[in-house]
């Protein structure tokens, strides 16, 4: 993997604004589909807006579950705080990055919804930031505890049994 360390600053600050740029570019970037999509759009209405409700409660349930789960160990940053603590219960025994996953679900529920070619690159570019950012996170949080390579092992990073 390359290495983008001057890109992130020293605890991450630069990595949750390029993050922040890459949502906002996500929202106001236009639905495009190259050829006409009217019929599909149609016939796979209700799919669509099912598969858009069920992204956004899992969405919900993963950052409310990861907030409450994190409590005084919650920071905006990647980099951890000085009273850390390894949290593995709750979703953490799920996932090892709710709060990254959740926006990741909620822009590919948009995606499905969407069915927005435009809206797909900016959900592959948000998920490589996403794996790289909670890599880096996981280089610090492994200094910090040494736990954690094990805990990482045995536990997926963003969706649960599968990666």
């Amino acid at each position: 993997m390359a290495n983008f360390s001057f890109l992130q600053g020293k605890r991450g600050e630069y990595l949750v604004v390029l993050q922040f740029f890459l949502l906002f570019a996500f929202i106001i970037t236009p639905v495009w589909h190259p050829i006409p999509m009217q019929t599909w759009l149609e016939l796979l209405e209700i799919p669509r807006k099912l598969i858009w409700l069920v992204s956004g409660l899992i969405s919900i349930v993963f950052v409310g579950a990861g907030m409450l789960n994190l409590r005084e160990n919650l920071t905006p940053l990647p980099y951890p705080v000085n009273h850390n603590q390894l949290v593995r219960h709750g979703i953490y025994n799920w996932v090892r990055h709710p709060l990254y996953a959740s926006q990741l679900i909620m822009a590919l529920g948009w995606v499905l919804y969407s069915l927005s070619l435009s809206h797909l690159l900016w959900f592959i570019i948000g998920f490589l930031f996403f794996d790289y950012k909670a890599s880096k996170e996981e280089v610090w949080l492994t200094e910090r505890h040494p736990e954690y390579a094990s805990y990482s092992k045995n536990v997926r990073k963003f969706i649960p049994w599968v990666y």
